[in-house]
């Protein structure tokens, strides 16, 4: 719908659409400017008052045969800011209105004036609480789309750095920004990416990136690997786009979505690159190594445990000091879903309380669970190193797709013996070998398919390159 020339027409009309009389925020104020009379349309608490109130003196100064004859020509002459928009139809109008965007109407003009002078609140832009390097920035990103585009585009000073705005959300209409560097991205991916944001046809962005990632990519729900990398940290996202890749930002939240990812981009971190090559190496291999043992640690054990001849000399310290009161299998079982109970208590805890009450159920539940022979002491430490191992690595998707995959190790190993552990790690293999990124690719490249060089940065830490100016 278009609006009319004439200004009572126009807020009788959005009047009622928006519902003025019942929306405490949304407010309306009738000014004179010009010897003509015009309304002004905002969101209370989305506008910066300051810059309105200076666009209000400078409208007071205007003389009624110095007004233009049309509303682009007022825009050009009387408004001193930068953010000015023509809008024409009443959708597009209302969605921009219920962003923060100022909307002015003046009467004899068909067009409503938007003045983008949106304020949102927002938190600092401190480091993150998970994504924490031991040396490099301490920034991060934050709720507020537009303050994680400027992050970026502080450490990008490049004209071919790209950020497309798109939405999503029939009533949410979530604001979606794409980011990619222009001749060093997969064109055919963006294509395809943009395409099905596009078609996306769903209420609301509810869970943000969760909710954008399971529209975009539908397929496969039912292997744990995850298919995007997340990340809070600007500085990964920035090297992330000079690598090729596509970094996805939506309003609301405080992460960036890096993708394609395979296995090994998730694995990476920050810390890698902040410090020497040799040391960023030891990271790395240590991150991987230790991955893998919170993978078969516990079901290698157990099954050790039922095949006490299979135990070389070297090992039998393995072995129950005690004869066990509850199965060892069960014991892990229950450990396995006692820890994610903590995990979510912690979580629930004020923070205040979070660190006391941690240290007190660690001891009492780890102490008297023994004492009581619910659990052997041996059970408790192998399964207090896979639960700090988990953290090694940023990657809460990664942590629980390990978890997944070492529970069905358990059960199978517990079933059918050597049979079920080989069995489950062959599983585990699969469902990582046939795993593949959005863009169709193989998840474990560059192992296959295999390309020696570039396995070689995956694995070991390669001086960063550098050009010489000639």
């Amino acid at each position: 719908m278009s609006f009319s020339t004439d200004l009572l027409t126009n807020i009788q009309h959005l009047k009622e659409t928006l519902q003025v009389d019942r929306c405490f925020d949304v407010v309306y104020r009738v000014v004179e400017i010009g010897g003509r009379q015009g309304c002004l349309f905002f969101v209370d608490g989305l506008t910066k008052d300051e810059v309105l109130l200076k666009i209000l003196q400078v409208f007071q100064s205007i003389k009624a045969e110095d007004m233009p004859a049309d509303a682009h020509g007022f825009s050009k002459k009387y408004i001193p800011y930068g953010e000015i928009g023509l809008v024409e139809e009443e959708s597009a109008l209302i969605t921009q209105l219920l962003t923060g965007i100022t909307c002015l109407f003046l009467d004899g003009y068909d067009k409503c004036l938007t003045i983008d002078c949106r304020t949102y609140p927002a938190r600092g832009v401190s480091e993150p609480e998970k994504d924490k390097v031991m040396r490099g920035s301490r920034d991060g990103f934050v709720e507020t789309l537009i303050f994680n585009t400027a992050l970026i585009r502080r450490r990008i000073r490049d004209p071919k750095l790209m950020m497309e705005i798109m939405n999503a959300g029939e009533s949410s209409h979530t604001d979606i920004a794409i980011c990619y560097m222009e001749g060093r991205v997969d064109q055919r991916l963006l294509g395809l990416i943009k395409e099905r944001i596009r078609k996306l046809h769903v209420d609301a962005l509810t869970m943000n990136q969760e909710s954008l990632a399971e529209c975009i990519y539908p397929h496969k729900w039912y292997n744990p690997f995850p298919k995007f990398k997340f990340s809070e940290r600007p500085d990964t996202a920035a090297a992330s786009l000079l690598e090729g890749n596509i970094i996805i930002l939506v309003d609301n939240s405080p992460a960036a979505m890096i993708l394609p990812s395979s296995v090994f981009d998730i694995i990476e971190e920050a810390d890698d690159y902040y410090f020497p090559p040799i040391t960023g190496t030891y990271l790395r291999l240590s991150r991987m190594s230790i991955s893998i043992l919170t993978l078969i640690l516990t079901p290698l054990w157990l099954v050790l445990l039922q095949n006490p001849e299979s135990i070389p000399s070297w090992l039998d310290f393995i072995r129950l000091s005690d004869p066990p009161h509850v199965p060892v299998f069960y014991q892990l079982l229950i450990l396995e879903f006692a820890i994610d109970g903590l995990r979510l208590a912690a979580i629930n805890t004020p923070s205040m309380l979070t660190t006391p009450l941690s240290v007190i159920a660690g001891i009492v539940l780890g102490e008297y669970s023994v004492k009581s022979g619910w659990f052997n002491s041996e059970t408790m430490l192998y399964m207090a190193f896979v639960t700090v191992a988990n953290y090694s690595q940023a990657s809460f998707e990664l942590g629980y797709a390990l978890k997944f995959m070492r529970l069905i190790l358990l059960v199978l190993t517990a079933l059918f013996n050597w049979y079920g552990f080989w069995a489950g790690l062959i599983l585990s293999i699969l469902a990582i070998v046939c795993n593949r990124t959005i863009a169709g690719k193989s998840y474990i490249y560059p192992l296959i398919p295999l390309n020696f060089q570039a396995l070689k940065s995956r694995f070991l830490r390669q001086r960063l390159p550098h050009t010489e100016k000639q």
